[in-house]
């Protein structure tokens, strides 16, 4: 896996992946940045929230689990003092479908967590990770977000 970031000026950085996709990042006002963009750790996180995302869709999909919609909310804590690591980091999942089987989404969440999702390892060895979940159960007209 490759990866390329380029300054584009002051706090302002353009990261692009190896497959081909770019991203801006910046840092805010105080900082000398222009806000145009998700900070650094920002992005860091969001990573982590796609990689188990994706880990507990696939899962539920493979288990054929009539799963509808998947939201990831996580919030971090980070150190007070440079390196301002992330110290804790709480992931909480919303699955929303039409007859969910809840051992399938604790079995989901907790694979991902224990053995798929490589981000979420990775940034485990330097905080602790918790992980809860909701499904929300939808009636036979609603659609995901009503």
């Amino acid at each position: 896996m490759k990866a390329r970031v380029k300054w584009v000026e002051a706090a302002t950085f353009i990261g692009e992946s190896g497959s081909g996709h770019a991203v801006v990042m910046d840092g805010p006002p105080d900082s000398g940045g222009r806000d145009l963009g998700v900070r650094p750790m920002e992005m860091l996180l969001l990573g982590m929230g796609g990689c188990t995302a994706f880990d507990v869709v696939h899962i539920l999909r493979r288990a054929r689990q009539p799963i509808e919609d998947c939201v990831v909310e996580l919030q971090a804590d980070r150190a007070a003092e440079p390196p301002k690591v992330f110290t804790h980091i709480h992931v909480h999942f919303i699955v929303s479908g039409r007859g969910l089987a809840e051992r399938q989404v604790a079995r989901a969440v907790s694979l991902s967590a224990d053995k798929y999702c490589s981000a979420s390892i990775m940034l485990g060895k330097a905080a602790t990770i918790t992980h809860d979940y909701e499904i929300i159960e939808l009636g036979e007209s609603e659609s995901p977000g009503d």
